[in-house]
């Protein structure tokens, strides 16, 4: 009975000091994401796909940190040859896996997680989802140009090999 009693007593010590001293603070993988931090304008050429009939789009976004300041959640809405769009994404990174992780959905009814890579200032973000009963590969790129201008590029594959092109443009960030 003692040993018990003193168990859980030094498990509250424990638990309360850990609690005091609060998660670690966001790495630099994690303040990495900040060149994705406020707010986006956009431009792309959509391709004829699956996806839609193609034809120009224009976009807005606007990216800040969640509680805690380790995910980034990002609101955007955009208009095109598919109507209105709305949606929200958040990205973070997952120090288990080493890797950055992305959640998103939008107002089409489409609901996606990816995968993402960087190097240098290339961002490389892979899923793999179901569309109309087959699996579909995406890949989106994204090419930082300046600390307030992007580059971007998604591509669909069914075998996850041969790629097509479902987008192209380019993001610009406002002015404070």
């Amino acid at each position: 009975m003692r040993f018990t009693s003193l168990l859980v007593g030094l498990c509250l010590v424990a638990g309360a000091v850990l609690a005091q001293q609060g998660p670690p603070p966001p790495g630099p993988e994690v303040k990495r994401l900040a060149v994705f931090e406020g707010k986006w304008t956009g431009e792309a050429e959509m391709k004829p796909s699956a996806f839609g009939p193609g034809g120009k789009m224009a976009s807005t976004d606007d990216c800040s940190w969640a509680d805690g300041g380790y995910q980034l959640v990002c609101r955007g809405k955009s208009t095109g040859a598919m109507g209105n769009m709305s949606g929200t994404n958040v990205m973070g990174w997952n120090a288990e896996e080493k890797a950055y992780k992305f959640m998103g959905y939008d107002s089409m009814g489409m609901m996606t997680t990816a995968t993402g890579t960087l190097k240098d200032k290339t961002w490389t973000w892979t899923s793999v989802d179901k569309m109309n009963g087959k699996t579909v590969h995406s890949r989106y790129t994204i090419v930082e140009t300046s600390p307030t201008s992007y580059t971007f590029k998604w591509e669909a594959s069914e075998d996850g090999k041969t790629y097509n092109t479902l987008a192209e443009g380019k993001s610009t960030k406002a002015a404070k």
